[in-house]
């Protein structure tokens, strides 16, 4: 597979590319690493499957980094078929699309990177929810999801990864229907509360695995290898004490 890999990026590129490799990384280096990654993180889901990132760092020293930069959108193409073709024979599923991005960093010198590694589930919004910097403020509570603030209006939302969930996680390791979280509006506050509906894997609440909890403000949710993270917006506004439930 990294012959071929090889191979591949010999018919794509010019002589400019094979000079810039010539004394520092190798393509094959970084697709060799990128397999190690894959295989030193892959969860067992079942007999034959496994998950697996899907969301790939390479960083360089800021030399090799300026040497690549003309190169990295073909770079990057080829890698993530080379790991699409790796994860079809070893019997992976990735948690996500997939993605390799080039980063630079001044501790690493010339010759020198590191791969790195994340499952970044796609998540697909509550239908007809708007997600305007609007409708974030206005939101009572707001859940993060791999960095994007999905807000929460009562009476909540069922999570999974089926059509039938309100908010949809394209993650092997959370069920069709895995939770709902409910928001109940209160005279002064509204309380949000969490349970699990019969899921495979089950669902944590800050490192603890639950059937039902309730939610404060900053309290992680794990579910599958996706983590979520419950945010209101007014708690640091109105002062520890005094929000009853978020």
């Amino acid at each position: 597979m990294l012959h071929n890999f090889e191979q591949r990026l010999e018919h794509l590129v010019t002589g400019a590319f094979a000079r810039t490799f010539r004394s520092a990384v190798q393509p094959v280096e970084l697709a060799a690493a990128l397999q190690r990654e894959v295989d030193n993180s892959a969860q067992i889901l079942s007999r034959n499957r496994r998950l697996i990132p899907n969301t790939f760092t390479i960083e360089l020293s800021p030399t090799d980094h300026e040497r690549l930069a003309p190169y990295t959108d073909t770079l990057s193409s080829e890698l993530i078929e080379m790991l699409r073709e790796h994860a079809n024979e070893q019997h992976y599923v990735f948690a996500g699309a997939v993605s390799v991005q080039f980063v630079e960093r001044d501790d690493l010198t010339t010759g020198r990177f590191r791969v790195t590694s994340k499952a970044r589930a796609k998540v697909t919004p509550v239908e007809g929810q708007p997600m305007t910097e609007t409708a974030v403020r206005r939101a009572p509570v707001l859940l993060e999801v791999n960095g994007v603030k999905h807000p929460l209006e009562p009476p909540g939302v069922v999570i999974g990864r089926g059509t039938e969930a309100d908010l949809q996680v394209s993650d092997p390791g959370v069920s069709r229907r895995h939770v709902e979280i409910r928001v109940r509006p209160g005279p002064e506050s509204v309380t949000v509360s969490i349970y699990d509906l019969g899921s495979t894997n089950g669902t944590k609440v800050d490192g603890r695995r639950v059937q039902q909890a309730e939610l404060h403000d900053g309290s992680e949710v794990q579910i599958g290898n996706t983590t979520m993270v419950l945010r209101n917006p007014r708690a640091h506004a109105e002062g520890p004490g005094e929000v009853a439930g978020v």
